[in-house]
């Protein structure tokens, strides 16, 4: 089999290099334009099917082949470069409400040689001017990212491994019928498209090739997608997919996909496509759109730079894609923009990491080791409750919550899936992207089958040799995460460097540099989506040889963002000051310090505890001298000084360290 018998993908990149191209319109308006029967849509080979079949469009590609093929027909005839498949609910959970699931395959192959045949025929016809198929691969009904159970928001009726399972058996036939290109559409659940995503990915490894792929989402009057994505943060969750084309379809006329159409363009990073309803719904199964208001305004999108592809769905029909088609004739595709790349992640809202954006705080309270309040409510069953303190880091200024269930009581994947999928329910809550902490690989991947945005996962290591860090990386960036790469190694790996978690400023900077060549060579990860965290240490132990950590972690970051200035930095904060647990006014303090010459020397982002953190210039000068000593290693009585003045600031009472510090008198299990 070759999924890819005549190059197709280079031929379509260069004539989307040259012009728009135009897409079919809706296959279901124009096959309940025939009226087909109920005997119509059973033919013979179903004859006796015990299942009512009218309105499955799907199956009339088994027994009304030539009906099908006559509306392929004459939308090329209209103009469009591409027709789709009759294949949008060919999959095996959509199926089954017809009782047709063990006929998936078949489905979808015929369903892409009708097609190709009438796509074929037009190239013949018409030799400059190649027509191309489509595979329709559509959302089925079912939810990932949202709860359908009042009653238990955390339940879902499917899970992402059986949607991927789901999708690869339709990809698979589609490319055994000879499609051009696939094409996951009216996308309104970024979770389940990212399962179809993965599915493709896994069936292009299994084939050995690749097939260009197009990807539309489905946004309603809101400017949202159906689980609250704005379009920018759907955009940012599938952008680690080569795709051929992000758009826009269904839901809504040409005049409400305006703003949304355009903050798209704005971002994308690849082709942009575009094919509206025919207007609103009527109520009556029609719909309130007119044909030459919609073809008149693509147009005029078009020349405002937004489009690359553009056709219809629902309600339009072949004089609509005449009309559309005659509309962008001449009009230059767009060109993607081009500049410097972003570190971009998102929940339901996007988070952009601009040269001139602020520290971006890392909620460490959603992490079991970081609360003992979280980790006694996770320890009871009381999930609900727990999310609260994900509400709180949100409401507290944290950019990104990082959630971690390693605990040897704790189920650690029921636990994270649990929780990341009540999470998902909670708007004020799912804004904000997740980072799936963890230190087994299985609560890692759980995490990350439950998230719709693009998230971060903290983290992988060269700590098991390549093999397992490349193992690793690759699914990391299959589930459309950025990685956080700890600074830890195996023995033998990388010549001179010894093995365990670094601990020098070279030994740091050596191991991260073959990280990232690994990553971007060989995963192909973007380096804006790599994350280096070169292990903080604490200092102020007494030990001898831990003096210097904090600054050969400051100096490490210094080099890192030198060499590698897409790239991110990060840490876990609190563990410079683990010495000093039980005085909240040195550690505040220290953690305080220690954030701003790592800010100072290109610290990117940090593990916090949001809303908890102290203002550098407002640390008394005795204590931030004391505690500077320790941190950048001046004097070697450093720690010796800091404890006795920790020891005076106990006895003293909190507020003769020089402020007020009520608001830390919450409870300690906090």
């Amino acid at each position: 089999m070759n999924p890819e018998p005549r190059g197709t993908g280079s031929l379509l990149e260069e004539i989307l290099s040259e012009r728009i191209m135009v897409l079919d319109g809706a296959m279901g308006s124009m096959i309940y334009a025939h009226e087909p029967t109920e005997a119509d849509y059973r033919g013979a080979r179903f004859a006796s099917h015990p299942f009512d079949l009218k309105n499955c469009t799907e199956v009339l590609v088994l027994t009304q082949p030539r009906m099908i093929g006559d509306i392929h027909r004459t939308y090329l005839e209209a103009g469009a470069d591409i027709v789709e498949t009759d294949s949008f609910n060919s999959n095996r959970l959509s199926m089954a409400e017809f009782g047709l699931e063990d006929h998936v395959f078949e489905l979808n192959r015929a369903a892409a040689e009708i097609a190709r045949r009438a796509a074929d025929a037009m190239t013949r016809r018409t030799p400059r001017k190649p027509r191309f198929v489509a595979g329709s691969i559509g959302p089925t009904k079912k939810q990932l990212s949202m709860g359908v159970h009042v009653e238990d928001p955390a339940r879902r009726d499917v899970t992402f491994d059986q949607m991927v399972a789901n999708y690869a058996e339709q990809v698979r036939a589609l490319i055994a019928g000879g499609v051009d290109i696939l094409l996951p559409e009216t996308s309104f659940d970024t979770l389940v498209l990212k399962a179809c995503l993965f599915a493709i990915a896994q069936v292009f490894e299994e084939i050995g090739a690749r097939l260009p792929v197009m990807i539309s989402g489905t946004i309603f009057d809101t400017g949202r997608t159906l689980s609250a994505q704005t379009v920018e943060a759907f955009y940012h969750s599938i952008s680690h997919v080569d795709a051929l084309s992000v758009g826009l379809n269904c839901a809504i006329g040409v005049d409400l996909m305006r703003g949304p159409l355009e903050g798209l363009a704005q971002v994308a990073r690849t082709r942009v496509s575009c094919y509206p309803n025919a207007g609103m719904p009527d109520g009556f199964g029609g719909f309130l759109g007119d044909r030459d208001h919609t073809a008149t305004t693509l147009g005029e999108f078009a020349r405002n730079g937004w489009l690359n592809i553009v056709g219809g769905c629902c309600g339009t029909t072949p004089d609509w894609i005449a009309a559309i088609a005659r509309a962008v004739a001449g009009v230059a595709p767009r060109k993607p923009p081009e500049g410097p790349s972003y570190s971009c992640f998102s929940g339901t809202e996007p988070l952009i990491l601009r040269p001139e954006s602020n520290f971006i705080m890392i909620g460490e309270r959603t992490n079991i080791t970081g609360s003992r309040r979280f980790a006694r409510l996770i320890r009871e069953g009381n999930f609900e409750v727990a999310l609260n303190v994900a509400r709180e880091q949100v409401e507290a200024g944290a950019n990104i919550i990082d959630v971690n269930m390693d605990e040897g009581m704790i189920d650690g994947v029921q636990a994270m899936t649990r929780f990341l999928n009540l999470v998902s329910t909670e708007h004020d809550i799912a804004k904000v992207p997740i980072m799936v902490d963890s230190s087994k690989w299985e609560v890692i991947e759980a995490g990350l089958k439950c998230i719709q945005g693009k998230g971060i996962v903290n983290s992988i290591s060269l700590k098991e040799g390549e093999e397992a860090f490349l193992r690793q990386a690759k699914l990391v960036n299959r589930y459309g995460a950025a990685v956080v790469v700890m600074a830890f190694v195996k023995g033998g790996v990388i010549p001179g460097i010894p093995e365990g978690q670094a601990v020098t400023r070279e030994h740091k900077v050596a191991i991260c540099k073959h990280a990232y060549k690994l990553l971007t060579e060989e995963v192909g990860f973007d380096p804006s989506d790599i994350i280096f965290d070169t292990n903080i240490l604490t200092v102020g132990t007494g030990i001898e040889e831990h003096n210097n950590y904090a600054v050969e972690f400051i100096e490490a970051v210094r080099d890192l963002k030198r060499i590698f200035p897409v790239a991110k930095t990060s840490g876990g904060v609190s563990n410079v000051s683990f010495s000093y647990r039980g005085n909240d006014v040195v550690r505040e303090a220290m953690n305080a310090a220690f954030l701003y010459h790592a800010i100072n020397a290109g610290l990117d982002m940090g593990i916090v505890n949001a809303g908890q953190l102290e203002v550098y210039e407002e640390i008394p000068r005795d204590l931030l001298e004391r505690v500077e000593d320790v941190l950048l290693n001046r004097r070697p009585d450093a720690a010796d000084r800091l404890t006795e003045f920790a020891e005076t600031v106990k006895s003293k009472g909190k507020k003769d360290a020089g402020k007020d510090l009520a608001w830390r008198e919450g409870p300690v299990e906090e």
